[in-house]
């Protein structure tokens, strides 16, 4: 029994660490052009908002690429002081992820640009996201003395912050339905190893995985339907 507990361990270390490290590697290249390395590629200017927001989206991958690197090198008790700034911080995510998309959306509907429905089908789905993303981090956060249930719901904060990279792949045949096909390959990927290294399927990807892939698919296609964009529009106005 202590044999295989090692060696799900020394498994789980370089898993959730390497899944960290990509998906940071993944934001800082997808955002490289429009924000990291804008002064090389001449991209417009951002207003001070998008600035901020981008600092502060950005820490949320630098920090769980800290914490993981923690546990992997066994200072738990620095993983843990990291954690207290580590929760604040994802009230910053949460704050100015909301106000920022809140801003673009109210933005173009007021203004009646031909950018105005496609802006609030994305709000609708970025707020979905930092809605999804308060519920995994609050929830890893109340069942913090449980490290199995923890490190599991902050893994799916990544895939709350992964349709924004996914969209700005440099690519030309990323489509929404090709987003949500990387979204679920992302989610059962991490769920489907997961289970097998285990023998069995974890509550924490078990329900949060089945919320997040759920709401998702609803969302994207409510998001999308004349009655939800004459809806929020009004809302927004």
């Amino acid at each position: 029994m202590d044999t295989v507990s090692t060696s799900t361990r020394r498994f789980e270390r370089p898993f959730y660490l390497g899944i960290a490290f990509l998906f940071l590697a993944l934001v800082l290249w997808t955002f490289a052009r429009t924000f990291y390395l804008k002064l090389f590629f001449g991209t417009p200017e951002l207003p001070l908002l998008l600035h901020v927001h981008a600092v502060v989206m950005t820490g949320w991958p630098v920090l769980l690429a800290v914490q993981t690197s923690l546990i992997a090198s066994h200072r738990v008790q620095w993983h843990r002081r990291v954690g207290v700034f580590g929760a604040v911080w994802a009230g910053l995510v949460v704050i100015l992820g909301t106000v920022t998309t809140l801003h673009a959306a109210v933005r173009e509907v007021r203004g009646h640009t031909h950018l105005a429905h496609i802006q609030v089908f994305i709000t609708t789905l970025d707020l979905l996201q930092m809605l999804l993303f308060a519920g995994f981090v609050t929830a890893a956060i109340l069942l913090r003395r449980r490290p199995d249930y923890h490190k599991r719901l902050m893994l799916l904060t990544i895939a709350c912050m992964l349709p924004d990279a996914l969209a700005r792949l440099p690519v030309s045949f990323m489509t929404n339905s090709r987003i949500l096909i990387g979204l679920d390959a992302f989610v059962l990927l991490c769920v489907g190893i997961d289970t097998l290294r285990n023998r069995r399927l974890h509550p924490a990807f078990g329900l949060g995985g089945l919320l997040f892939v759920l709401t998702f698919h609803i969302a994207l296609f409510a998001a999308l339907t004349p009655a939800w964009i004459a809806f929020a529009s009004g809302i927004l106005s």
